[in-house]
């Protein structure tokens, strides 16, 4: 019974969340400067999460074959190469590391 307690509040509270929006604003348009601002939420959170995932195991901090895969594939993008690329490479040097180790 406490579990569907739990998910009914979760419920609840992203309802409330996601109507608070448009319910305060009330169709008026976003000044620009909170318009760049929400364009730059997305890319933030989607590094916090590669940085966390590469450089943790769950339990600690550390440098391991994720790390020099994403650094790999980073390089390959900062110097204009496809994303495919990138990605085939990340994962090559990953499983050769591993492979290594």
């Amino acid at each position: 019974m406490n579990i569907w307690l739990l998910i009914a509040g979760c419920v609840a509270t992203t309802v409330v969340i996601k109507a608070a929006g448009p319910v305060v604003l009330g169709g008026r348009d976003l000044p620009p400067v909170v318009l760049r601002v929400i364009a730059c939420m997305a890319p933030a959170l989607l590094a916090a999460l590669v940085v966390t995932s590469v450089f943790t195991d769950g339990r600690s901090y550390g440098i391991g074959a994720e790390a020099a895969g994403v650094a790999a594939g980073g390089v390959l993008l900062w110097r204009g190469r496809s994303v495919v690329l990138a990605v085939v490479v990340a994962m090559a040097v990953t499983a050769a590391l591993r492979a290594l180790t």
